[in-house]
């Protein structure tokens, strides 16, 4: 369109033009979907005050993390001249979730109201589902999305242990026993999150409304703990703490570096480990399978 006098415009070319730009389908639906999501998370392009609690409750995370590397870095020397052990002073990996499990439930109850609710409130929904993604692929594009942010606090600071111990000189002996180190703490780190990211996606598909969801989810891991602990001290089976969706992902990870059975609650004592294994799994897959089944009947309107 060309300027002319005042009041006239003139139409230089009339016609459609394709979109000629890389098409990249579905996964690049999926693979925009979850880092838009994980931005909206941390607040990333959004307002300060939408970053205050992601990047706090991260901060949480990996404030211990540091205090032990430091402590390892800078009084190494000043312990051994004592006849002391700096490893006395740095938790084991097993233990250290203990330190940040504030700064994890938080996270827990946020991540997935608020990738999930916003949309299906906004009316975004309908229009994801309107492009090349379909329901599953939405759902395991913001699953993925949840995952990630909750592994920022559930793997970041379990590496920075590792890294803190090898400093100190009592951490794993030679690539072989950094190794198998390491994977224990990939593999604690993603049971963590796994199951948080389930029970948190679980109940924020049943509501549009994210306080709800936070909410709900406070209630719900917090009254399992309450509620299993008073049944085992009323004389229950000590089995009934695989219902613990609270503390339950902590005692396989103790279990998992080798920490003695009920360190993180005594009425764990007595399970196998295999019972919390097959609960563990159980409940995932449940909570997983229910979402689906929840997104399966949600009416959109595209």
């Amino acid at each position: 369109m060309s300027a002319g006098p005042v009041g006239s415009a003139r139409i230089l070319e009339r016609g459609y033009r394709s979109y000629d730009g890389p098409r990249t389908g579905v996964r690049g639906a999926m693979v925009s979907l979850t880092r838009h999501s994980v931005q909206r998370v941390l607040g990333l392009k959004r307002t300060f005050w939408n970053k205050i609690l992601p990047f706090g409750a991260i901060f949480l995370a990996y404030v211990p993390a540091i205090v032990f590397v430091g402590a390892a870095v800078f009084l190494k020397d000043r312990f051994a001249n004592r006849g002391l052990d700096v490893s006395e002073i740095i938790p084991s990996y097993g233990v250290y979730y203990q330190y940040v499990w504030a700064a994890i439930f938080v996270f827990g109850a946020f991540a997935a109201p608020e990738v999930l609710c916003t949309d299906r409130r906004t009316g975004m929904l309908g229009l994801y589902l309107a492009s090349p993604l379909r329901r599953d692929t939405y759902l395991i594009a913001k699953g993925a999305a949840v995952g990630l942010v909750l592994g920022l606090v559930t793997l970041g600071p379990p590496l920075l242990m590792l890294v803190a111990r090898t400093i100190a000189g009592v951490g794993p002996d030679g690539l072989t026993g950094f190794v198998s180190i390491l994977w224990r703490v990939v593999v604690g780190g993603v049971i963590v999150a796994t199951l948080l990211a389930a029970v948190s996606l679980a109940i924020a598909s049943t509501t549009s409304r994210r306080a709800a969801a936070s909410a709900a989810f406070i209630l719900v891991t917090i009254g399992s703990w309450v509620i299993t602990e008073a049944l085992i001290s009323a004389g229950a089976s000590a089995n009934l703490f695989v219902a613990d969706l609270l503390f339950l992902p902590l005692e396989l990870v103790g279990r998992l570096f080798g920490e003695l059975p009920g360190q993180i609650l005594p009425s764990a004592a007595t399970v196998p480990t295999a019972n919390l294994i097959v609960a563990y799994l159980l409940i995932t897959v449940a909570l997983l399978a229910f979402v689906r089944f929840r997104y399966q009947r949600i009416r959109v309107t595209r």
